[in-house]
This record gives C-alpha cells, sequence and structure tokens, in this order.
C-alpha cells in the first residue's frame, strides 16, 4: 500500500490544495475506497492504559477527523484507536483560507486551521450513529474563538459527549485560536481542571462509570511551565497526558517554501522535541500516569522510541499525508517483528528504557 501511495496516490493528491486533498481523502474512507487492515491482533502489542484495552497503542490524533466523520474506517486502517476533533461547542469555520502548507523536504506540514468544525451537535449525531459499534473512540474538546467562557466550553463538551466518548482530550495547546495556550498556566490550568473533572464526575454519577480525561499541552513550553504543570495535575484526578501538540518553533527545516508561515508546524521536524518534553514529563508525574506520546511517528522505529522515552500510547496524523494509508498497517507489523525478534512479550515492558537519555537532552530552541 504505501509503495502504491508513493508512486500513485501522493503524486495525485499533492497536486492539490492541502486542504482539498485532505477532504478527499476523507470521502475516500466514507465511500470504502481504501482497503482496510488485513493483519490480526497482536497480542504483544495489546495493553489497558486509563482502564481501556487498546487492541494495539497506535492511535489516529485529532485534527485528521475533525467531526467525526470516518471513526470507524480509520480504525479499520489498523488504528487501535481514533481520536476525532477538535470540537468546539458551536461550529465555526476557522481562519481564512490557505491556511495549511505543506513542507514536503521536511515531511511536515504548517497548519493555522483554528478550530474549523461543524460544532458539538453535528459530531453527536455521528457518534450517536455508531454508539453500538466496537473500537476506542476519543473525543478532542476546545473552545470558541470568541467565546467568553472558555473553560464553559470545554465542560459542555464533557456534558455533551459522556455518553458517546471513550475518553476525553482536553485541547489546550493549539496555537492557532489566540490565547488559547494562557489555559497552560498554572492559575488557569487549576480553574480548567477542577470544572472539567466536575463535570465528568458528575456526568458519571448516574452509571457510576466515568470517561477518562487527558490533558493535550504545547511542546515549546519551558522547564519551569512543565514543573508548574505537573505540580498542578498532581492535585487532581487527571487520567493522563498527550504530549504533544504542534510547535512554533521553525528550527532546523529544509524545505525552501512556507517556513515563514504562521501556525503550528507538525511531521518528522517535530519528533526530537516532543519526544525530549514527553520524557520530561514522565520524570515529573512519575510512572503511574499514562502519556500518550504525539509528534513526528512515521515509524515503528519512531514508535518504539516515544514508548521507550515514556509513553504509554502513541499517536500520528501529518506521516500519513506523506506515506498513505497503509502506514498504521506497517507501522504495527514492523513493531510486532521488533518485539518477537527481541523476545519481548508485551509492548509495555519497553516504556522508560531510554527515559533518562531523552529527558537529559536539552529542550530545542
Amino acid at each position: 500500500m504505501s509503495g502504491l501511495f508513493q508512486s500513485l496516490g501522493r503524486k495525485v493528491l499533492f497536486s492539490f490544495d492541502p486542504e482539498d486533498a485532505h477532504g478527499m481523502s476523507i470521502k475516500a474512507l466514507k465511500t470504502g475506497l481504501v482497503p482496510g487492515c488485513a493483519l490480526r491482533d497482536d497480542p504483544a502489542l495489546q495493553l489497558t492504559v486509563a482502564g481501556l484495552k487498546f487492541p494495539n497503542p497506535l492511535g489516529m490524533a485529532a485534527g485528521y477527523d475533525k467531526n467525526a466523520e470516518v471513526p470507524d474506517a480509520l480504525l479499520k486502517l489498523g488504528f487501535g484507536f481514533a481520536e476525532i476533533g477538535t470540537l468546539t461547542p458551536l461550529a465555526q469555520p476557522g481562519n481564512p483560507k490557505p491556511r495549511i502548507f505543506r513542507l514536503v523536504d521536511d515531511n511536515a506540514v504548517i497548519n493555522r486551521l483554528g478550530f474549523n468544525n461543524e460544532g458539538h451537535e453535528a459530531a453527536f449525531q455521528r457518534l450517536s450513529s455508531r454508539r453500538q459499534r466496537p473500537g476506542i473512540v476519543g473525543v478532542n474538546i476546545g473552545a470558541n474563538k470568541d467565546s467568553t467562557d472558555r473553560v464553559a466550553d470545554y465542560v459542555a463538551g464533557i456534558r455533551k459527549f459522556h455518553a458517546l466518548a471513550a475518553y476525553f482530550t482536553a485541547n489546550i495547546s493549539s496555537p492557532n485560536t489566540p490565547g488559547l495556550r494562557d489555559l497552560q498556566a498554572r492559575d488557569s490550568l487549576k480553574e480548567l481542571l477542577g470544572k472539567v473533572l466536575e463535570a465528568r464526575d458528575a456526568a458519571a454519577a448516574p452509571s457510576g462509570t466515568g470517561r477518562p480525561v487527558f490533558l493535550k499541552i504545547a511542546p515549546d513550553l519551558p522547564e519551569a511551565s512543565l514543573d508548574d504543570i505537573a505540580a498542578e495535575i498532581a492535585l487532581h484526578p487527571l487520567d493522563g497526558l498527550i504530549i504533544s501538540n504542534t510547535t512554533l518553533s521553525r528550527t532546523g527545516l529544509r524545505s525552501p517554501q512556507h517556513t515563514a508561515e504562521t501556525g503550528g508546524l507538525s511531521g518528522a521536524p517535530i519528533f526530537n522535541r516532543s519526544t525530549i518534553v514527553l520524557a520530561k514529563m514522565r520524570q515529573r508525574v512519575g510512572p503511574a500516569l499514562p502519556i500518550i506520546g504525539v509528534g513526528g511517528i512515521d515509524s515503528a522505529k519512531t514508535a518504539i522510541a516515544k514508548i521507550r522515552a515514556g509513553a504509554d500510547l502513541v499517536q500520528l496524523y501529518t506521516s500519513m499525508i506523506y506515506h498513505g494509508p497503509g502506514l498504521a498497517a506497517e507501522i504495527l507489523k514492523e513493531t510486532s517483528a521488533t518485539l518477537k525478534r527481541e523476545g519481548i512479550s508485551n509492548i509495555s515492558a519497553l516504556r522508560d528504557r531510554d527515559l533518562a537519555d531523552w529527558a537529559a537532552k536539552d529542550i530545542p530552541a
């Protein structure tokens, strides 16, 4: 699949505007034009995180399926879980176009989409229609750009989707909504976590079954901010972290075009930065708190490296733009082969093996 995509599919898709190409890929998944993954589940890749049983640790990150249009099609590609969104209470168009830029020489993308989505109700209807289907589908929630009470927007997301989400992600780390990253400051984070987790517990009370809540943070935080975040989440029953979102850094890029565009950078260049921040946060929060590692994963090697640096689960998105829809299956196949070759019975045994080495690195400028 990857070879065919590289020779034919990518050339065709890359002839279109990036956002139009994205829409075409969603339609292809909707109509079943993309074949599913034929791999059998490997017991060595199965693990339980935050009370959820994952068939494998590889997920589709938020941002691809913003409106919950194709979560089951993504799971059929081999992903162990899919995260939809970011969803805001009200539909919003996002920032002016063009707002996605390919950096082909770097296998990277810059986007300044700005939480463009159809709002809670449209996604709620779609997720309701798949209520009885298997598979782990998380809901990534955010705040409207013009909201007067952003914390209330996150609370609204918890209340709306509690019966439908396998887990939640509170996304406070997008660089494309002005002021959103301010929620990472300790006083703001205290209010956010308090109210979001209170809403989760209230929604869970009738059934006694609560949904895990993850917090997604940026890769551009200084170490003092990592200290503050770790200290604050220690005071709340948060279920996990997602590290990280896109970066504002442009260090080391090779592409001749678009590097000066504003927005968040994702893809291969963010791997080192995001993995260093992941390891530093793992040291700060300790071994018990689940962490999902995101940023620059494009192979079994990089997926395993994230886990060895402290991640329980991993997610990708940008690399599928460059390698095609067969990437998940390829990563899983090679990961299984690596575990068998090294005599490792379960992938969870790899976690933290390189933690100290990664955490000792400086966060890039």
